[in-house]
């Protein structure tokens, strides 16, 4: 039995628009949704900020931030931490909406395909992928951390 060298753990996330496929290393920790605190004139897309070890992150509705209809939590929800990718200290973490808890799953190339065929793709989002025969979002880490910087900046 051998495994391929190209093989990746990725968590598939559920939002209330799209499964979003991230690597595995960009999550540092899953936690129950509680309501977040307010940010005055926020957009839409960014609910308000949690607490989490310390930090106070701001969370995100992937739906909304990408054009593709509104996203609020409830019970069932859950709040998926996110390292950052741009290295700066006073943001090393963001948090993300989630339907549900992410699955852990096992990616390697001969699974997954580009499924966007020229298509334009929404903001915040990085790639379409089909894995597994089923349509999946690979969301730009380094986008949604940019447009947190300028909304937090407002």
């Amino acid at each position: 039995m051998t495994t391929a060298t190209s093989d990746i753990r990725a968590v598939l996330i559920q939002t209330e628009a799209a499964r979003l496929l991230l690597p595995n290393a960009t999550i540092s920790e899953v936690l129950s949704y509680a309501e977040p605190d307010p940010i005055d004139n926020a957009p839409d897309w960014l609910l308000g900020t949690i607490r989490w070890r310390g930090w106070r992150l701001p969370l995100v509705a992937f739906a909304p931030f990408s054009g593709q209809g509104p996203e609020q939590g409830s019970l069932g929800h859950k709040v998926v931490v996110l390292k950052t990718l741009g290295g700066q200290a006073t943001m090393p973490y963001f948090a993300l909406l989630s339907r549900g808890f992410p699955r852990l799953v096992t990616v390697s190339r001969d699974r997954m395909l580009d499924d966007a065929e020229g298509q334009a793709l929404a903001p915040g989002v990085r790639a379409q992928v089909r894995f597994n025969d089923e349509p999946a979002l690979v969301p730009d880490i380094d986008g949604i951390e940019l447009a947190l910087r300028g909304a937090l900046a407002a």
